[in-house]
């Protein structure tokens, strides 16, 4: 593979035509697959979502995808996880009863309040937690009705209220989780992508 290529997770509930777009963007090569072989070894990999969690999950569990991912997490590999891909990355989901997700990040998957409007439609303000390294506070385009309630112990990320305070970001070692869409937040999540693939081939993030 050529180390501009970016493999992204064809999960099966994916708008991967964005995601594509993004990563052509910074120069980068995306390559669609859910060869679980090439998803282990790969250079960069993004796992996107859009859809359900259960339905998501046997599509990864059916092809060995969910092994693979595992082990790039272990290997400390870089991974970008977006929208329901961050989702996909906890134990369960409330969406999906009995369903098991990936158990990467602990905890449940919760859906946001009835007393806002369900799902979260537009851009809202993500503010990072103190040692965050990729991220920055700006706002972000969100697409979702469910979220992780916290940033989980020994986690940094960023918190976002939709009705009340949710993790919209998680960053440990070489993962990035993003319950936005960083490939639809304008200069904003473009910035964010770069950051991210710089610090995955060289090792740590350029200013902007």
């Amino acid at each position: 593979m050529s180390p501009r290529e970016t493999v992204i997770v064809r999960t099966g509930s994916a708008n991967l035509a964005s995601v594509s777009a993004g990563i052509e963007r910074l120069g980068m090569i995306p390559r669609i697959s859910e060869d679980a072989s090439l998803v282990a070894r790969a250079g960069l990999v993004v796992l996107p979502g859009v859809g359900a969690f259960g339905p998501a999950m046997a599509h990864l569990h059916e092809r060995g995808l969910d092994n693979a991912i595992r082990s790039r997490v272990e290997s400390n590999r870089p991974l970008l996880a977006i929208c329901l891909g961050m989702q996909l990355l906890c134990d369960s989901s409330e969406e999906s009863p009995g369903a098991r997700g990936l158990g990467i990040v602990p905890g449940l998957v919760v859906k946001l309040p009835a007393s806002v409007r369900v799902p979260q439609m537009g851009w809202n303000t993500i503010q990072p937690s103190g040692n965050a390294s990729l991220l920055q506070e700006s706002f972000m385009y969100f697409a979702n009705s469910f979220a992780i309630s916290q940033i989980p112990a020994g986690w940094e990320g960023a918190t976002t209220t939709h009705g009340v305070a949710f993790a919209s970001a998680l960053e440990r070692g070489a993962l990035l989780a993003c319950q936005f869409h960083p490939e639809l937040s304008g200069q904003a999540g473009l910035a964010l992508l770069r950051r991210w693939v710089e610090r995955s081939i060289i090792g740590e993030p350029q200013p902007c």
